[in-house]
């Protein structure tokens, strides 16, 4: 755990009284604050109680005395409207923050300038986080990873300078986390990408686009900001970061740059002044398929070099990656035929660059639908050998799907992944892939997408003859 010390002797309340607000109360009291938590459910205060955290009704509190809110991510900050808490905090001039800031304002006051690489962006944050973190890791250094990825920031090692091997933070971050971080300040900060989401919570498009630019433009000079550029919301962004005089590295997998790094048919490539070199090459890498990944790749080789890594560090590196369990993952092979757990792709979106990954598919999809179905999907439907459908949105996807795509409705998950292993292993082909990469939410049959995933991995294990890769 990470002590804050920054809010000694001063009373701080907590609202959101999750994983990573439990742990913000226990790191708070820990570096000797005055806590009060709160939640709106009443089983979270039990719960924080029992692990020893004050609590009380924000409601009846005396802000006068409060120095600031800590306030867990999900809590609406500005859209639809704010929080009633929020609004308390705010008639009563306290600043609203989050576990993001309690972590820049402990590493500023103990060890400044210690790395501390943040990752956001609206796709490929996950992957990317966790393929620096792999890359530290695989050069003999600590990496302590956690943010949005799913550890809380405050329960990871504290930043530390001269330590050996060499800490470094791994951090992935939202743009709720962002917006309650002002402080904000990673020696090396990336930008992935942008595009169309969370507008529930952030109203536009240009205000979600401006609190994820803070985690670059708070990179400091002697920084390096990251910035993938192959949407216009990004290069206009990068385009500010130069004109600010920022150390400034631009990534693309869409063209060429003559300064930046770039993916070129599965190379990628660093491009400077006095030339192109070669860092990389994924040819070869299960757990980086796809231009998507291409991407997540650029980034995380820009973050490496700007450690200092060295190419054939950071080519080992990539290719002992085994990816995030549900997006893209190899869960086995049985003979000829790949097994691969897209579970993550909820949205034909995701489920785009899966399908863009394989040119033999054994397609299991549905569950709970979204608006506007697979429809996007048909420019993928040659590579489709047969699609195998479950859950409340199989009649849908079957008249999509109609006589273009050899299809047919199975229900569950068990017996699509029978039919699919089937069918692959009938096929001529050199590599048929049984992919399950749904395009749908999976709550009419799971709790989660993970649930799901696990499902198909378990599912797929249990067949004789399956050689898995453990994840």
């Amino acid at each position: 755990m990470i002590p804050v010390t920054t809010f000694a002797g001063k009373k701080v309340a907590v609202f959101g009284l999750g994983g990573s607000g439990l742990v913000s109360a226990s790191a708070l009291l820990a570096g000797g604050a005055d806590v009060v938590g709160y939640d709106d459910t009443q089983a979270s205060v039990i719960k924080a109680n029992a692990a020893g955290i004050p609590t009380g009704d924000l409601r009846k509190a005396d802000w006068k005395r409060i120095a600031a809110l800590v306030l867990a991510p999900g809590v609406p900050l500005t859209h639809p409207e704010p929080h009633w808490v929020v609004k308390l905090a705010r008639d009563a001039n306290v600043e609203i923050i989050g576990d993001i800031e309690l972590f820049c304002r402990e590493r500023a006051h103990h060890a400044p300038g210690s790395p501390f690489v943040a990752i956001t962006g609206t796709n490929g944050k996950s992957t990317t986080t966790a393929l620096i973190s792999h890359l530290v890791k695989s050069a003999g250094m600590d990496a302590q990873l956690g943010g949005n990825i799913g550890t809380a920031i405050l329960s990871l090692q504290p930043p530390a300078l001269g330590l050996k091997p060499l800490r470094v933070h791994v951090i992935e971050c939202s743009s709720y986390q962002i917006d309650l971080a002002p402080s904000l300040d990673p020696s090396i900060g990336i930008l992935i990408n942008l595009s169309e989401d969370h507008l529930d919570r952030h109203g536009t498009m240009e205000h979600y686009a401006a609190v994820k630019e803070r985690l670059v433009t708070g990179v400091p000079s002697t920084g390096t900001a990251i910035v993938g550029v192959d949407d216009n919301w990004c290069s206009n962004i990068a385009d500010g970061l130069e004109r600010a005089g920022k150390r400034l590295v631009r990534a693309s997998v869409r063209r060429k740059l003559t300064g930046g790094i770039y993916a070129e048919q599965q190379h990628i490539i660093r491009a400077e002044a006095s030339g192109a070199l070669e860092i990389a090459d994924l040819s070869g890498i299960g757990s980086l398929r796809g231009l998507h990944n291409a991407q997540n790749a650029a980034c995380a080789t820009a973050a490496a070099l700007a450690l200092g890594f060295e190419p054939a560090a950071i080519q080992a590196g990539l290719k002992s990656f085994p990816g995030l369990a549900h997006r893209m993952e190899e869960v086995g092979r049985r003979g000829f035929v790949l097994f691969v757990n897209d579970s993550k792709a909820t949205n034909a979106d995701s489920t785009a660059q899966a399908l863009a990954c394989f040119t033999d598919i054994y397609w299991i999809a549905g569950g709970k639908p979204k608006t506007g179905g697979i429809e996007s999907l048909r420019g993928f439907f040659p590579r489709i050998r047969k699609a195998y459908l479950i859950g409340e949105a199989a009649n849908e996807f079957a008249a999509t799907l109609g006589n273009d795509v050899p299809h047919e409705i199975d229900g569950t998950l068990d017996k699509a992944v029978a039919a699919a292993t089937r069918d692959a292993e009938a096929s001529p082909s050199r590599e048929p892939v049984v992919l399950l990469s749904p395009a749908c939410a999976s709550f009419d049959q799971y709790r989660n997408f993970e649930v799901r995933g696990d499902a198909f991995r378990e599912l797929v294990r249990a067949l004789p003859g399956v050689i898995g890769r453990q994840h």
